[in-house]
Protein backbone atom coordinates (compact mmCIF):
# COMPACT_ATOMS: atom_id res chain seq x y z
CA UNK A 1 0.00 0.00 0.00
CA UNK A 2 1.10 3.59 -1.00
CA UNK A 3 -0.34 6.72 0.45
CA UNK A 4 0.29 9.83 1.29
CA UNK A 5 -1.80 12.73 3.53
CA UNK A 6 -3.58 15.88 2.21
CA UNK A 7 -3.22 19.03 4.16
CA UNK A 8 -6.22 20.78 5.62
CA UNK A 9 -6.70 24.75 7.52
CA UNK A 10 -4.34 25.58 9.81
CA UNK A 11 -1.78 23.30 8.87
CA UNK A 12 -3.61 20.28 9.88
CA UNK A 13 -4.06 16.93 8.15
CA UNK A 14 -7.32 16.67 6.26
CA UNK A 15 -7.57 13.45 4.30
CA UNK A 16 -5.78 10.10 3.58
CA UNK A 17 -5.13 9.03 -0.38
CA UNK A 18 -3.29 5.67 -0.93
CA UNK A 19 -3.39 2.75 -3.36
CA UNK A 20 -3.17 -1.04 -2.63
CA UNK A 21 -1.68 -2.70 -5.09
CA UNK A 22 -2.13 -6.88 -6.09
CA UNK A 23 0.75 -8.35 -3.89
CA UNK A 24 1.35 -11.20 -5.98
CA UNK A 25 2.20 -9.01 -8.95
CA UNK A 26 5.04 -7.70 -6.93
CA UNK A 27 8.54 -9.34 -7.16
CA UNK A 28 10.73 -6.86 -6.00
CA UNK A 29 13.47 -9.84 -5.14
CA UNK A 30 14.01 -10.24 -8.86
CA UNK A 31 15.01 -6.55 -9.77
CA UNK A 32 17.93 -6.78 -7.47
CA UNK A 33 21.05 -5.63 -9.39
CA UNK A 34 22.68 -7.96 -6.87
CA UNK A 35 21.45 -11.12 -9.00
CA UNK A 36 22.65 -10.08 -12.53
CA UNK A 37 26.08 -9.37 -11.00
CA UNK A 38 26.07 -12.96 -9.42
CA UNK A 39 24.92 -14.28 -13.05
CA UNK A 40 27.84 -12.49 -14.71
CA UNK A 41 30.37 -13.69 -12.22
CA UNK A 42 29.06 -17.55 -12.54
CA UNK A 43 28.79 -17.13 -16.42
CA UNK A 44 32.53 -15.73 -16.21
CA UNK A 45 33.59 -18.83 -14.47
CA UNK A 46 31.79 -21.18 -16.65
CA UNK A 47 34.18 -22.92 -19.13
CA UNK A 48 32.14 -25.59 -20.89
CA UNK A 49 28.34 -25.09 -22.48
CA UNK A 50 26.56 -27.21 -20.08
CA UNK A 51 28.46 -24.80 -17.29
CA UNK A 52 26.62 -21.63 -18.90
CA UNK A 53 23.42 -22.97 -19.21
CA UNK A 54 23.26 -24.33 -15.15
CA UNK A 55 24.41 -20.77 -14.19
CA UNK A 56 21.33 -19.36 -15.88
CA UNK A 57 19.10 -21.80 -14.95
CA UNK A 58 20.18 -21.40 -11.06
CA UNK A 59 19.58 -17.60 -11.91
CA UNK A 60 16.43 -17.44 -13.66
CA UNK A 61 14.50 -20.50 -12.25
CA UNK A 62 14.16 -19.90 -8.79
CA UNK A 63 13.82 -15.82 -8.55
CA UNK A 64 11.07 -16.20 -11.73
CA UNK A 65 9.32 -19.37 -9.89
CA UNK A 66 9.45 -20.90 -13.18
CA UNK A 67 8.13 -24.51 -13.73
CA UNK A 68 10.73 -25.59 -16.72
CA UNK A 69 13.59 -23.95 -18.41
CA UNK A 70 15.45 -25.13 -21.42
CA UNK A 71 18.57 -23.21 -22.89
CA UNK A 72 19.57 -24.16 -26.39
CA UNK A 73 22.07 -23.52 -28.89
CA UNK A 74 21.23 -22.08 -32.71
CA UNK A 75 23.10 -24.25 -35.11
CA UNK A 76 22.04 -23.45 -38.56
CA UNK A 77 17.91 -23.00 -38.54
CA UNK A 78 17.66 -25.75 -35.61
CA UNK A 79 18.09 -25.19 -31.92
CA UNK A 80 19.91 -28.19 -29.76
CA UNK A 81 19.14 -28.14 -26.17
CA UNK A 82 22.22 -28.39 -23.98
CA UNK A 83 19.77 -28.14 -20.06
CA UNK A 84 16.33 -29.10 -19.41
CA UNK A 85 15.09 -27.85 -16.01
CA UNK A 86 14.02 -30.20 -14.33
CA UNK A 87 15.45 -32.96 -15.87
CA UNK A 88 13.15 -35.86 -15.80
CA UNK A 89 11.32 -36.35 -18.84
CA UNK A 90 7.64 -36.47 -17.25
CA UNK A 91 7.85 -32.61 -16.25
CA UNK A 92 7.93 -32.11 -19.94
CA UNK A 93 5.47 -32.23 -22.51
CA UNK A 94 4.81 -35.35 -25.04
CA UNK A 95 6.73 -33.86 -27.68
CA UNK A 96 9.76 -32.86 -25.35
CA UNK A 97 9.60 -36.78 -24.05
CA UNK A 98 9.99 -37.72 -27.57
CA UNK A 99 13.02 -35.73 -28.30
CA UNK A 100 14.28 -36.47 -25.31
CA UNK A 101 17.82 -34.66 -24.75
CA UNK A 102 17.87 -34.37 -28.92
CA UNK A 103 17.52 -31.19 -31.24
CA UNK A 104 14.18 -29.78 -29.54
CA UNK A 105 11.75 -29.36 -31.67
CA UNK A 106 11.90 -32.14 -34.43
CA UNK A 107 11.15 -29.27 -37.16
CA UNK A 108 13.65 -26.29 -38.06
CA UNK A 109 12.97 -23.15 -36.23
CA UNK A 110 11.85 -21.63 -39.53
CA UNK A 111 8.98 -24.01 -39.43
CA UNK A 112 7.61 -22.33 -35.81
CA UNK A 113 6.62 -18.73 -36.99
CA UNK A 114 6.60 -17.43 -33.26
CA UNK A 115 9.90 -18.55 -32.24
CA UNK A 116 11.80 -17.45 -35.65
CA UNK A 117 10.03 -13.91 -35.09
CA UNK A 118 11.33 -13.86 -31.43
CA UNK A 119 15.04 -14.81 -32.43
CA UNK A 120 14.62 -12.48 -35.60
CA UNK A 121 13.54 -9.46 -33.68
CA UNK A 122 15.96 -10.34 -30.91
CA UNK A 123 14.19 -8.94 -28.36
CA UNK A 124 12.84 -10.99 -25.14
CA UNK A 125 9.26 -11.90 -25.88
CA UNK A 126 6.35 -12.78 -23.13
CA UNK A 127 3.49 -14.27 -23.72
CA UNK A 128 0.87 -14.63 -20.80
CA UNK A 129 -1.76 -17.46 -20.58
CA UNK A 130 -4.19 -17.65 -23.25
CA UNK A 131 -1.73 -16.78 -26.18
CA UNK A 132 -2.60 -18.82 -29.15
CA UNK A 133 1.17 -20.45 -30.06
CA UNK A 134 2.01 -23.12 -32.21
CA UNK A 135 1.74 -26.80 -29.62
CA UNK A 136 5.65 -27.09 -29.42
CA UNK A 137 5.56 -23.75 -27.62
CA UNK A 138 2.35 -23.49 -25.61
CA UNK A 139 2.91 -26.84 -24.11
CA UNK A 140 5.91 -25.43 -22.63
CA UNK A 141 3.95 -22.49 -20.49
CA UNK A 142 0.68 -23.03 -20.41
CA UNK A 143 0.46 -20.44 -18.02
CA UNK A 144 2.68 -17.71 -19.77
CA UNK A 145 5.85 -18.21 -21.85
CA UNK A 146 9.06 -16.41 -22.37
CA UNK A 147 11.60 -16.73 -24.89
CA UNK A 148 14.83 -15.07 -24.74
CA UNK A 149 17.01 -14.77 -27.71
CA UNK A 150 20.55 -15.15 -26.69
CA UNK A 151 22.71 -12.54 -28.86
CA UNK A 152 26.43 -12.24 -29.13
CA UNK A 153 28.68 -10.97 -31.46
CA UNK A 154 25.89 -9.48 -34.02
CA UNK A 155 24.36 -12.87 -34.36
CA UNK A 156 22.11 -15.43 -32.57
CA UNK A 157 23.96 -18.10 -30.12
CA UNK A 158 20.78 -19.48 -28.64
CA UNK A 159 17.47 -19.15 -27.13
CA UNK A 160 16.07 -19.65 -23.27
CA UNK A 161 12.75 -20.98 -22.89
CA UNK A 162 10.63 -19.89 -19.62
CA UNK A 163 7.58 -21.64 -19.30
CA UNK A 164 4.37 -21.49 -16.04
CA UNK A 165 2.00 -23.72 -15.26
CA UNK A 166 -0.36 -21.54 -13.67
CA UNK A 167 -1.14 -18.01 -15.14
CA UNK A 168 2.11 -15.80 -14.66
CA UNK A 169 1.58 -11.80 -14.38
CA UNK A 170 4.72 -10.39 -16.06
CA UNK A 171 6.03 -7.21 -14.27
CA UNK A 172 8.51 -5.02 -15.74
CA UNK A 173 11.22 -6.12 -12.91
CA UNK A 174 10.57 -9.63 -14.70
CA UNK A 175 11.08 -8.10 -18.32
CA UNK A 176 14.23 -6.11 -17.28
CA UNK A 177 15.55 -9.51 -15.50
CA UNK A 178 15.21 -11.39 -18.68
CA UNK A 179 16.57 -8.85 -21.12
CA UNK A 180 20.11 -8.66 -18.86
CA UNK A 181 20.22 -11.79 -18.09
CA UNK A 182 19.91 -12.63 -22.12
CA UNK A 183 22.77 -10.34 -23.22
CA UNK A 184 25.03 -12.07 -20.69
CA UNK A 185 23.78 -15.26 -21.69
CA UNK A 186 24.56 -15.19 -25.48
CA UNK A 187 28.26 -13.64 -24.81
CA UNK A 188 28.84 -16.64 -22.30
CA UNK A 189 27.57 -19.10 -24.66
CA UNK A 190 29.09 -18.47 -27.83
CA UNK A 191 32.76 -18.21 -25.85
CA UNK A 192 31.77 -21.60 -24.09
CA UNK A 193 30.58 -22.61 -27.49
CA UNK A 194 34.14 -21.71 -28.79
CA UNK A 195 35.81 -23.06 -25.77
CA UNK A 196 34.70 -26.64 -26.53
CA UNK A 197 35.25 -26.44 -29.61
CA UNK A 198 38.64 -25.58 -28.94
CA UNK A 199 38.95 -28.35 -26.09
CA UNK A 200 37.81 -30.77 -28.01
CA UNK A 201 40.41 -30.37 -30.75
CA UNK A 202 43.24 -30.37 -28.12
CA UNK A 203 41.78 -33.98 -26.84
CA UNK A 204 42.16 -35.41 -30.67
CA UNK A 205 45.76 -34.13 -30.84
CA UNK A 206 46.16 -35.84 -27.50
CA UNK A 207 44.65 -38.87 -28.55
CA UNK A 208 46.68 -38.77 -31.65
CA UNK A 209 50.03 -38.99 -30.26
CA UNK A 210 48.44 -42.25 -27.73
CA UNK A 211 48.21 -45.14 -28.90
CA UNK A 212 45.19 -45.95 -31.18
CA UNK A 213 44.71 -49.44 -29.59
CA UNK A 214 46.29 -51.68 -27.15
CA UNK A 215 48.02 -54.85 -28.71
CA UNK A 216 46.78 -58.57 -27.96
CA UNK A 217 48.92 -59.96 -25.49
CA UNK A 218 49.15 -64.26 -24.77
CA UNK A 219 48.13 -64.36 -21.35
CA UNK A 220 46.85 -60.81 -20.20
CA UNK A 221 44.46 -58.34 -20.84
CA UNK A 222 45.67 -54.37 -20.92
CA UNK A 223 43.06 -51.49 -21.27
CA UNK A 224 44.18 -47.62 -20.72
CA UNK A 225 42.72 -44.56 -20.62
CA UNK A 226 43.16 -40.77 -21.42
CA UNK A 227 41.39 -37.96 -19.63
CA UNK A 228 42.75 -34.23 -20.69
CA UNK A 229 42.51 -31.78 -18.47
CA UNK A 230 39.36 -29.61 -17.95
CA UNK A 231 41.44 -26.62 -16.13
CA UNK A 232 42.58 -25.34 -19.82
CA UNK A 233 43.50 -26.19 -23.67
CA UNK A 234 46.72 -26.16 -23.35
CA UNK A 235 48.23 -29.70 -24.68
CA UNK A 236 49.38 -32.25 -22.11
CA UNK A 237 52.14 -34.14 -21.55
CA UNK A 238 50.72 -37.53 -20.15
CA UNK A 239 51.42 -40.70 -22.22
CA UNK A 240 50.66 -44.67 -21.70
CA UNK A 241 52.23 -47.49 -24.16
CA UNK A 242 52.27 -51.29 -24.15
CA UNK A 243 54.90 -52.61 -26.30
CA UNK A 244 55.20 -56.20 -27.22
CA UNK A 245 58.85 -58.25 -27.45
CA UNK A 246 60.62 -60.84 -27.77
CA UNK A 247 59.47 -64.58 -26.17
CA UNK A 248 55.90 -63.13 -24.65
CA UNK A 249 57.37 -60.32 -23.16
CA UNK A 250 55.36 -57.02 -22.97
CA UNK A 251 56.46 -53.67 -21.49
CA UNK A 252 53.92 -51.44 -19.97
CA UNK A 253 55.38 -47.65 -19.66
CA UNK A 254 53.74 -44.63 -18.36
CA UNK A 255 55.23 -40.61 -18.24
CA UNK A 256 54.33 -37.32 -17.51
CA UNK A 257 56.08 -34.43 -19.52
CA UNK A 258 56.17 -31.19 -17.12
CA UNK A 259 54.00 -28.88 -18.02
CA UNK A 260 50.75 -27.98 -20.53
CA UNK A 261 51.63 -26.82 -23.67
CA UNK A 262 52.27 -27.90 -27.62
CA UNK A 263 56.01 -28.56 -26.20
CA UNK A 264 55.43 -30.73 -23.60
CA UNK A 265 52.91 -33.12 -26.09
CA UNK A 266 55.75 -32.67 -28.61
CA UNK A 267 58.68 -34.08 -26.25
CA UNK A 268 55.94 -36.63 -24.98
CA UNK A 269 55.67 -38.17 -28.73
CA UNK A 270 60.00 -37.44 -28.78
CA UNK A 271 59.77 -40.15 -25.39
CA UNK A 272 57.28 -42.37 -26.40
CA UNK A 273 59.04 -42.86 -29.89
CA UNK A 274 62.41 -43.53 -27.75
CA UNK A 275 61.12 -45.75 -24.85
CA UNK A 276 59.60 -47.99 -27.69
CA UNK A 277 62.55 -48.23 -29.92
CA UNK A 278 65.09 -48.72 -27.45
CA UNK A 279 62.46 -51.33 -26.18
CA UNK A 280 62.38 -53.07 -29.15
CA UNK A 281 65.72 -53.27 -29.70
CA UNK A 282 65.80 -55.98 -26.95
CA UNK A 283 67.60 -53.94 -24.09
CA UNK A 284 67.21 -54.30 -20.29
CA UNK A 285 64.87 -52.27 -18.52
CA UNK A 286 67.27 -50.08 -16.87
CA UNK A 287 69.27 -49.49 -20.09
CA UNK A 288 65.91 -48.74 -22.04
CA UNK A 289 65.17 -46.27 -19.27
CA UNK A 290 69.23 -44.77 -19.33
CA UNK A 291 69.12 -44.45 -23.11
CA UNK A 292 66.17 -42.39 -22.99
CA UNK A 293 67.44 -40.29 -20.18
CA UNK A 294 70.53 -39.40 -22.22
CA UNK A 295 68.37 -38.32 -24.88
CA UNK A 296 66.41 -36.22 -22.96
CA UNK A 297 69.61 -34.37 -21.91
CA UNK A 298 70.74 -34.32 -25.69
CA UNK A 299 67.61 -32.25 -27.00
CA UNK A 300 68.44 -30.12 -24.25
CA UNK A 301 65.40 -28.79 -23.27
CA UNK A 302 64.20 -27.08 -20.24
CA UNK A 303 61.66 -29.67 -19.93
CA UNK A 304 62.11 -32.79 -17.37
CA UNK A 305 59.98 -36.43 -17.48
CA UNK A 306 58.92 -38.90 -15.17
CA UNK A 307 57.79 -42.35 -16.34
CA UNK A 308 57.70 -45.74 -15.29
CA UNK A 309 58.58 -48.63 -17.41
CA UNK A 310 58.02 -53.00 -16.60
CA UNK A 311 59.31 -55.48 -18.48
CA UNK A 312 56.58 -58.64 -17.86
CA UNK A 313 57.45 -62.17 -18.80
CA UNK A 314 53.95 -62.99 -19.72
CA UNK A 315 55.52 -66.82 -19.69
CA UNK A 316 56.30 -66.67 -15.85
CA UNK A 317 54.84 -63.68 -14.55
CA UNK A 318 57.92 -62.55 -13.96
CA UNK A 319 58.28 -58.37 -14.01
CA UNK A 320 61.17 -56.08 -13.56
CA UNK A 321 59.98 -52.59 -13.05
CA UNK A 322 62.24 -49.55 -13.31
CA UNK A 323 60.95 -45.74 -12.13
CA UNK A 324 62.12 -42.46 -12.96
CA UNK A 325 60.97 -40.31 -10.35
CA UNK A 326 57.18 -41.64 -11.16
CA UNK A 327 54.63 -43.53 -8.88
CA UNK A 328 54.70 -46.48 -8.43
CA UNK A 329 52.50 -49.50 -9.76
CA UNK A 330 49.70 -50.86 -7.97
CA UNK A 331 48.89 -54.42 -7.45
CA UNK A 332 45.73 -55.87 -6.95
CA UNK A 333 46.40 -59.88 -5.87
CA UNK A 334 44.32 -62.48 -7.27
CA UNK A 335 42.72 -62.60 -3.52
CA UNK A 336 41.48 -58.91 -4.19
CA UNK A 337 44.53 -57.63 -1.43
CA UNK A 338 46.48 -54.26 -3.19
CA UNK A 339 50.11 -53.51 -3.06
CA UNK A 340 52.10 -50.33 -3.92
CA UNK A 341 55.07 -51.51 -4.93
CA UNK A 342 58.29 -50.35 -3.09
CA UNK A 343 60.16 -50.27 -6.00
CA UNK A 344 63.45 -48.26 -6.56
CA UNK A 345 63.39 -44.99 -8.40
CA UNK A 346 65.96 -43.05 -10.19
CA UNK A 347 65.40 -39.01 -10.82
CA UNK A 348 62.89 -38.01 -13.71
CA UNK A 349 64.31 -38.10 -16.95
CA UNK A 350 66.78 -35.04 -18.37
CA UNK A 351 67.63 -33.91 -14.41
CA UNK A 352 71.19 -36.09 -14.25
CA UNK A 353 73.06 -36.75 -17.41
CA UNK A 354 74.56 -40.32 -16.35
CA UNK A 355 72.04 -41.49 -13.66
CA UNK A 356 71.19 -44.56 -12.45
CA UNK A 357 68.29 -46.27 -13.04
CA UNK A 358 67.50 -49.35 -10.50
CA UNK A 359 65.52 -52.71 -11.55
CA UNK A 360 63.17 -53.81 -8.71
CA UNK A 361 61.42 -57.62 -9.39
CA UNK A 362 57.92 -57.76 -9.24
CA UNK A 363 56.03 -61.83 -8.93
CA UNK A 364 52.32 -61.40 -10.66
CA UNK A 365 50.01 -64.70 -10.50
CA UNK A 366 47.47 -65.46 -12.17
CA UNK A 367 44.57 -63.02 -11.95
CA UNK A 368 47.23 -60.09 -10.68
CA UNK A 369 45.48 -56.38 -11.72
CA UNK A 370 48.70 -54.33 -12.62
CA UNK A 371 47.68 -50.51 -11.99
CA UNK A 372 50.35 -47.39 -13.56
CA UNK A 373 48.52 -43.85 -13.60
CA UNK A 374 49.63 -40.51 -13.80
CA UNK A 375 49.44 -37.83 -10.64
CA UNK A 376 46.23 -36.01 -12.19
CA UNK A 377 44.56 -39.14 -10.85
CA UNK A 378 45.57 -39.38 -7.70
CA UNK A 379 46.80 -35.45 -6.45
CA UNK A 380 44.57 -32.80 -6.12
CA UNK A 381 44.37 -29.62 -3.75
CA UNK A 382 42.20 -31.38 -1.34
CA UNK A 383 44.34 -34.80 -0.98
CA UNK A 384 47.93 -35.50 -1.56
CA UNK A 385 49.55 -38.27 -3.56
CA UNK A 386 49.85 -40.57 -0.84
CA UNK A 387 46.26 -40.49 0.11
CA UNK A 388 45.33 -40.39 -3.58
CA UNK A 389 47.68 -43.84 -3.82
CA UNK A 390 45.44 -45.39 -1.06
CA UNK A 391 42.30 -44.30 -2.91
CA UNK A 392 43.30 -45.89 -6.21
CA UNK A 393 44.43 -49.12 -4.15
CA UNK A 394 41.16 -49.25 -2.50
CA UNK A 395 39.29 -48.61 -6.18
CA UNK A 396 41.29 -51.40 -7.01
CA UNK A 397 40.86 -53.91 -4.21
CA UNK A 398 36.55 -53.21 -4.68
CA UNK A 399 36.83 -53.74 -8.20
CA UNK A 400 36.01 -56.55 -10.50
CA UNK A 401 39.22 -57.35 -12.78
CA UNK A 402 36.69 -59.61 -15.00
CA UNK A 403 35.50 -56.58 -16.29
CA UNK A 404 38.76 -54.30 -17.10
CA UNK A 405 37.28 -51.62 -18.86
CA UNK A 406 34.64 -51.10 -16.31
CA UNK A 407 37.67 -51.21 -13.51
CA UNK A 408 38.96 -47.91 -15.21
CA UNK A 409 35.98 -46.03 -15.84
CA UNK A 410 35.19 -46.27 -12.20
CA UNK A 411 38.69 -45.21 -10.97
CA UNK A 412 38.51 -42.26 -13.31
CA UNK A 413 34.80 -41.29 -12.47
CA UNK A 414 35.85 -39.53 -9.66
CA UNK A 415 39.19 -37.91 -10.97
CA UNK A 416 39.41 -34.60 -10.52
CA UNK A 417 40.79 -33.04 -13.67
CA UNK A 418 43.06 -29.85 -13.23
CA UNK A 419 45.59 -32.09 -14.84
CA UNK A 420 45.32 -34.60 -17.20
CA UNK A 421 44.77 -38.42 -16.48
CA UNK A 422 46.50 -41.08 -18.54
CA UNK A 423 45.48 -45.01 -16.23
CA UNK A 424 46.78 -47.93 -17.44
CA UNK A 425 45.77 -51.39 -16.09
CA UNK A 426 46.87 -54.92 -17.23
CA UNK A 427 45.15 -58.27 -15.88
CA UNK A 428 47.89 -61.08 -16.22
CA UNK A 429 45.89 -64.66 -16.50
CA UNK A 430 48.94 -66.69 -17.33
CA UNK A 431 49.43 -68.57 -20.89
CA UNK A 432 47.53 -71.61 -21.23
CA UNK A 433 50.50 -73.58 -22.78
CA UNK A 434 53.79 -72.49 -22.39
CA UNK A 435 56.33 -72.22 -25.67
CA UNK A 436 58.78 -74.52 -26.39
CA UNK A 437 62.10 -72.78 -26.83
CA UNK A 438 65.70 -74.46 -27.90
CA UNK A 439 68.68 -71.98 -29.03
CA UNK A 440 71.67 -72.23 -30.80
CA UNK A 441 75.22 -70.85 -32.08
CA UNK A 442 76.04 -70.95 -35.19
CA UNK A 443 80.08 -70.86 -35.30
CA UNK A 444 81.56 -69.74 -38.76
CA UNK A 445 82.54 -72.55 -39.92
CA UNK A 446 82.49 -74.42 -43.54
CA UNK A 447 79.52 -76.71 -42.54
CA UNK A 448 77.62 -74.44 -40.30
CA UNK A 449 74.09 -74.61 -42.58
CA UNK A 450 74.46 -78.24 -41.51
CA UNK A 451 75.17 -77.66 -38.44
CA UNK A 452 72.22 -76.05 -37.90
CA UNK A 453 69.54 -78.10 -40.02
CA UNK A 454 70.70 -80.93 -37.70
CA UNK A 455 70.36 -78.86 -34.59
CA UNK A 456 66.85 -77.70 -36.13
CA UNK A 457 66.06 -81.86 -37.28
CA UNK A 458 66.66 -83.28 -33.63
CA UNK A 459 65.10 -80.38 -31.72
CA UNK A 460 62.04 -80.77 -34.20
CA UNK A 461 61.64 -84.83 -33.51
CA UNK A 462 62.09 -83.87 -29.52
CA UNK A 463 59.11 -82.10 -29.95
CA UNK A 464 56.96 -84.14 -32.30
CA UNK A 465 56.90 -81.63 -35.15
CA UNK A 466 54.98 -83.52 -38.38
CA UNK A 467 58.25 -84.25 -41.31
CA UNK A 468 56.12 -81.99 -43.79
CA UNK A 469 56.46 -79.00 -41.60
CA UNK A 470 60.39 -80.53 -40.36
CA UNK A 471 61.37 -79.81 -44.42
CA UNK A 472 59.92 -76.50 -44.80
CA UNK A 473 61.55 -75.51 -41.37
CA UNK A 474 64.98 -76.55 -42.61
CA UNK A 475 64.54 -74.75 -45.37
CA UNK A 476 64.19 -71.89 -43.91
CA UNK A 477 66.39 -72.25 -41.54
CA UNK A 478 69.41 -73.45 -44.13
CA UNK A 479 68.54 -69.82 -46.17
CA UNK A 480 68.20 -67.75 -42.89
CA UNK A 481 71.78 -68.91 -41.43
CA UNK A 482 72.90 -68.67 -44.60
CA UNK A 483 72.44 -64.97 -44.98
CA UNK A 484 73.88 -64.43 -41.89
CA UNK A 485 77.06 -65.49 -42.58
CA UNK A 486 77.25 -64.34 -46.22
CA UNK A 487 76.51 -60.88 -45.50
CA UNK A 488 76.89 -59.69 -41.82
CA UNK A 489 79.97 -60.50 -39.79
CA UNK A 490 79.85 -61.34 -35.66
CA UNK A 491 78.06 -63.98 -34.23
CA UNK A 492 75.13 -65.84 -35.40
CA UNK A 493 72.32 -67.10 -33.35
CA UNK A 494 69.26 -69.28 -34.24
CA UNK A 495 66.11 -69.66 -32.08
CA UNK A 496 63.56 -72.12 -32.15
CA UNK A 497 60.18 -71.54 -30.75
CA UNK A 498 57.02 -73.61 -30.73
CA UNK A 499 53.52 -72.34 -29.75
CA UNK A 500 50.74 -74.26 -30.07
CA UNK A 501 50.75 -75.01 -33.63
CA UNK A 502 53.11 -72.76 -34.99
CA UNK A 503 56.62 -72.73 -35.42
CA UNK A 504 58.82 -69.56 -35.28
CA UNK A 505 62.15 -69.73 -36.52
CA UNK A 506 64.42 -66.66 -35.94
CA UNK A 507 68.01 -66.06 -36.61
CA UNK A 508 69.92 -63.22 -35.10
CA UNK A 509 73.01 -61.50 -36.53
CA UNK A 510 75.18 -58.33 -35.56
CA UNK A 511 73.97 -56.11 -38.92
CA UNK A 512 71.20 -53.85 -38.43
CA UNK A 513 70.74 -53.90 -42.26
CA UNK A 514 66.92 -55.41 -42.96
CA UNK A 515 67.00 -57.95 -45.67
CA UNK A 516 65.52 -56.98 -49.04
CA UNK A 517 63.38 -58.82 -50.96
CA UNK A 518 64.17 -58.79 -54.62
CA UNK A 519 62.12 -57.49 -57.23
CA UNK A 520 63.77 -58.86 -60.37
CA UNK A 521 66.34 -61.49 -60.72
CA UNK A 522 67.61 -63.11 -63.40
CA UNK A 523 67.37 -66.77 -64.66
CA UNK A 524 71.55 -66.76 -64.47
CA UNK A 525 71.84 -65.67 -61.16
CA UNK A 526 73.24 -67.54 -58.54
CA UNK A 527 71.80 -65.90 -55.14
CA UNK A 528 69.34 -63.48 -54.38
CA UNK A 529 66.17 -65.95 -54.27
CA UNK A 530 66.64 -66.98 -50.17
CA UNK A 531 64.34 -64.52 -49.05
CA UNK A 532 61.88 -65.22 -51.74
CA UNK A 533 62.00 -68.63 -50.91
CA UNK A 534 61.58 -68.06 -46.93
CA UNK A 535 58.14 -65.87 -47.90
CA UNK A 536 56.78 -68.36 -50.41
CA UNK A 537 57.12 -71.27 -47.71
CA UNK A 538 55.96 -68.96 -44.50
CA UNK A 539 52.69 -68.37 -42.94
CA UNK A 540 54.41 -65.15 -42.11
CA UNK A 541 58.08 -63.27 -41.49
CA UNK A 542 59.92 -59.75 -41.04
CA UNK A 543 62.27 -58.40 -39.18
CA UNK A 544 63.33 -56.53 -35.64
CA UNK A 545 65.65 -54.56 -35.04
CA UNK A 546 67.51 -56.37 -31.77
CA UNK A 547 70.32 -54.80 -29.41
CA UNK A 548 73.71 -55.05 -31.29
CA UNK A 549 72.00 -55.76 -34.35
CA UNK A 550 69.08 -57.83 -35.98
CA UNK A 551 66.41 -60.38 -36.06
CA UNK A 552 65.12 -62.04 -38.93
CA UNK A 553 62.30 -64.62 -38.24
CA UNK A 554 59.65 -66.60 -40.14
CA UNK A 555 56.59 -68.72 -38.50
CA UNK A 556 55.11 -71.51 -40.24
CA UNK A 557 51.79 -73.14 -39.33
CA UNK A 558 52.09 -76.95 -38.45
CA UNK A 559 48.15 -77.49 -39.99
CA UNK A 560 48.69 -76.54 -43.07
Amino acid sequence: MRGRMLPGGEDSPSQLVGTVADASTLRSDVTDVARVQRLAAALAMAGTVRDVSQAVVSALRAPLRADRIALAELENDRLVVTVLDPPEPESWPELWRLEWRSEWPEAPVRAMPTLATALRDGRAQIWPAGTVLEPALADVGPGGLAVLPLPAAGRMAGACLIGWDAPHHFGPDERALLTASAGLAGQALMRAHALDAEHELVGMLQRQLLPRRLPKLPGAIAVARYLPSTAGLELGGDWYDVIPLLDNHVALVIGDVQGHSAAAATLMGQMRTALRAYAVEGHSPDVVVARANRLLMDLETDLFVTCVYVDLDLEEGTAWCVRAGHLPPVLRHPDGATEIAEADGGPPLGVVAQADFPMTPLRLRPGTLVALTTDGLVESTEADIDEGMDRLAHGLAVSDPEHLGLVADALLGGARRSDDVALLLLRYDGMASHPLRESWTVWRVPEAARHARRFTRRTLRVWGVPEDAMDTALLVVSELVTNALVHTGGQVRLALTLVGRRLRVSVADASPRTPVKPTNIGWEATGGRGILLVEAVSAAWGSVPVSGGKQVWSEIALDS
